[in-house]
């Protein structure tokens, strides 16, 4: 792991009192954009403007940079318990802060998976003292095998902020219309990972020619969108919302557009890697460009970009999924799906979509903090005043090239090696307090 990640000029005082000075505020939820001052104390936002650092305060001067929201993560595989060889609790906090993340929603696929109060209580108690803040999903069926529906009541109680199968589907659709009924409940949205496992049996990238030629069996896009289309209609046949993670296909973009039109509560979200590269990073069967759902065509690239841009899709989300080097130095048919994606997300958004004129930074800021916030109903995703002190500083002029042996990650499963990219984060504060692990 590497030790040189920026850091912003700081000037010592009381730690319980911190003034970041002089940095762009960009806060879509007041409408804020300009060069302003923010006072955190005792843990919150205290006030906006520009007044003058008072004695015993202590300084961090962020010119030349972007002050934001703290980024929360909607999607990101923490492994622990069962896949600490891969990541922990603690290196993919560490990776998050590195990559400017203040919040991290741990999805349940892990061995075993968080299917009762405990086993989020476990998570947790590991994410004590950690530089970023865990938030519990647990599995909707227990044992994630889509035959009964988990405590969710005792589960929510117990910290869970959601609900997800990740990795699968819920295939029985009465399962499914009962967890709506229940998530709705409690108050707790359900994060759906949609995937008909009949159609994706065994598949392995974007059913295509280019599949066909490369003689690997191929995952159609119609797995995900009857899915979509699936739970959409159950959602709106209860009057129920659901919350779509990591869409990857055009179609999709077109039926959720659709469904929000006619009043369906849904949300979703995308991957900067969907959001970025294609199927023929595949043609070289290179592994670290096998994930699930796959990478898809050109056409769909743009299809999610422009529902990014209009709102459609509110949210980004990295679907950090690391991976032990074994799961992944194999061949193809083998390989895990999966790539990690903590400290890459927001520099390949920056120089993606926001340098390209995709979308602003309003627009970025939005889908990487407010909406997680908003989705998940959780503090955070603003800066305004009495407002807890989560908060993001960006180094937009940092260059720096990605290399997974200089990163927090344990995995190195990167879809973006060597990619050159302009900044990066120079600090994250969390609850008030300026991690130091930057």
């Amino acid at each position: 792991m590497g030790s040189d990640y920026p850091t912003c000029a700081r000037t010592r005082g009381d730690p319980s009192d911190l003034l970041i000075r002089n940095g762009r505020v960009i806060d879509p939820s007041q409408r804020i954009d300009t060069v302003m001052n923010v006072l955190v104390r005792d843990g919150r936002v205290a006030a906006l403007g520009n007044s003058a650092p008072s004695k015993g305060v202590e300084v961090l001067d962020a010119a030349g940079m972007i002050v934001m929201p703290g980024l929360i993560d909607l999607h990101t595989h923490l492994r622990e318990p069962g896949g600490e060889e891969a990541e922990t609790v603690r290196s993919g906090c560490e990776a998050a802060a590195a990559g400017g993340y203040t919040a991290v929603c741990a999805m349940p696929n892990t061995e075993p998976p968080a299917d009762d109060a405990g086993r989020v209580r476990f998570i947790l108690d590991r994410a004590r003292g950690c530089p970023a803040r865990v938030y519990p999903v647990g599995a909707i069926t227990r044992g994630r095998r889509g035959e009964e529906l988990v405590e969710m009541h005792d589960m929510a109680r117990a910290g869970a902020v959601g609900f997800s199968e990740d990795g699968c589907s819920v295939a029985n659709a009465r399962i499914m219309q009962n967890a709506l009924r229940y998530a709705q409940m409690v108050g707790r949205p359900l994060i759906l990972h949609e995937e008909d496992p009949n159609l994706d049996l065994d598949g392995q990238m974007n059913e295509s020619a280019l599949s066909t030629e490369l003689g690997l069996r191929g995952m159609p896009r119609t797995a995900e969108e009857i899915m979509v289309m699936r739970d959409i209609a159950l959602a709106e046949y209860l009057g129920a919302g659901l919350h779509i993670t990591h869409i990857s296909t055009g179609g999709t973009v077109g039926i959720i557009r659709a469904a929000k039109a006619r009043g369906v509560k849904v949300t979703c979200d995308v991957t900067p890697h969907h959001l970025t590269l294609t199927e023929e990073r595949v043609a070289a069967f290179d592994t670290r460009y096998k994930m699930n759902p796959p990478l898809r065509t050109a056409d769909d690239v743009r299809a999610l970009r422009e529902g990014l841009a209009d709102g459609t899709i509110e949210a980004v989300a990295t679907d950090h999924a690391p991976h032990y080097l074994e799961n992944k130095e194999v061949e193809f048919i083998y390989a895990a799906f999966g790539v990690t994606g903590l400290e890459t997300a927001l520099a390949v958004i920056d120089r993606e979509l926001v340098r390209s004129g995709v979308i602003s930074w309003n627009d970025a800021v939005r889908a990487l903090s407010c909406a997680p916030a908003r989705i998940l109903g959780v503090e955070g995703g603003t800066l305004a005043v009495g407002s807890v002190a989560d908060v993001t500083i960006y180094h937009p002029d940092n260059p720096w090239t990605v290399d997974p042996h200089r990163m927090r990650s344990k995995s190195g499963n990167t879809p973006f090696l060597g990619w050159e990219l302009p900044g990066r984060a120079a600090a994250t504060v969390v609850g008030g307090k300026l991690q130091k692990s930057l």
